[in-house]
């Protein structure tokens, strides 16, 4: 018997941990832990929807709905995102996943103009499934970083980032785990110069930031040059399995042979090569069929490429 869950507290925490550390396309974005975050943040609604067969958690959807801007400008920006694709069993049928996609669609097209699921992982095997639902595969690259051990990562950079590092190192720079407000808000500033004149897309408020630091499972790593903030990164973890750097950002007029933006995504990578996580997760490299000059970046750091996509369901056409 298939069973629909729609709210948190339908789902059975120990079923869902259990979820989590069998399924080979889990992600920190689909744990408790991530829901529980979302919840505590006043700018965004999170949703989650899970399935069961046999009374047994098979499939789980855990996301966001989020606007920007004035009432009107919110109107028109409602989405609903869900990082890190969806949670699934192995053991999943195909009416279990067509049941959970149908129901997230029915639910979300009355409060969002589009849906789109993130993927860090491989679903080609499900993707007709996610097409029967009204979703369209769009491609868009990421980097997978293996990390056995400090020396093979470090050995992975190419030449250039590997001397980046270490002419950092030589002028005193350092990187290291914070959760002072004052650290907190230098790098806040330094990303948020990099959204507003080069991504140019709406940056979470500080609120996030301050809060994600405060987690088990993140690190906010900070750059700094004789005591200056230069630089940092966003990391959250699935323990044992991946380190994934939602943000970065290093100062453009940081100092001669300094590299905070190498060196803040370094530090994400040495955590993870130092506490025997597999690999290190970028999460996104953009479209294949466009430049993206974050991808040249992201190269450099000895990753494998990957094409897993995005499934994009739009609810409405006109506002989209």
């Amino acid at each position: 018997m298939i069973k629909i869950y729609t709210t948190f507290a339908d789902i059975d925490l120990k079923q869902w941990d259990e979820l989590v550390s069998g399924s080979d396309v889990a992600s920190f974005f689909q744990t408790a832990e991530c829901y529980d975050f979302y919840a505590t943040l006043t700018f965004l609604k999170p949703f989650v929807y899970g399935v069961s067969e046999d009374d047994k958690l098979v499939g789980l959807m855990c996301g966001y709905i989020i606007s920007d801007g004035n009432i009107v400008k919110r109107f028109f920006s409602r989405r609903a995102i869900v990082p890190g694709g969806v949670l699934l069993s192995a053991s999943m049928t195909d009416e279990a996943l067509n049941n959970l996609l149908s129901y997230a669609v029915q639910t979300l097209s009355k409060r969002a103009i589009y849906l789109e699921i993130r993927n860090y992982h491989n679903y080609a095997a499900y993707t007709s499934i996610f097409e029967r639902n009204g979703f369209l595969y769009q491609p868009h690259l990421n980097f997978h970083l293996a990390t056995p051990s400090i020396d093979i990562a470090l050995k992975n950079l190419n030449t250039t980032k590997r001397r980046d590092v270490k002419l950092s190192k030589k002028e005193d720079v350092i990187w290291e785990e914070t959760i002072q407000e004052s650290d907190i808000e230098a790098y806040y500033k330094i990303l948020g110069t990099l959204y507003k004149t080069k991504i140019k897309i709406p940056l979470f408020p500080i609120e996030f930031f301050k809060k994600i630091a405060q987690l088990p499972h993140a690190k906010l790593f900070i750059v700094k040059h004789e005591g200056r903030v230069i630089g940092g990164s966003v990391c959250v973890l699935l323990p044992g399995r991946t380190v994934y750097e939602w943000f970065v950002s290093g100062l453009d007029s940081a100092p001669r042979n300094t590299f905070p933006s190498t060196v803040a995504t370094w530090a994400g990578i040495e955590y993870a090569a130092l506490n025997g996580y597999e690999k290190f997760d970028m999460m996104g490299a953009g479209k294949p069929d466009e430049g993206y000059g974050v991808r040249e970046f992201k190269s450099k750091f000895g990753g494998e490429l990957v094409e897993h996509g995005r499934f994009l369901r739009i609810f409405n056409s006109q506002l989209y």
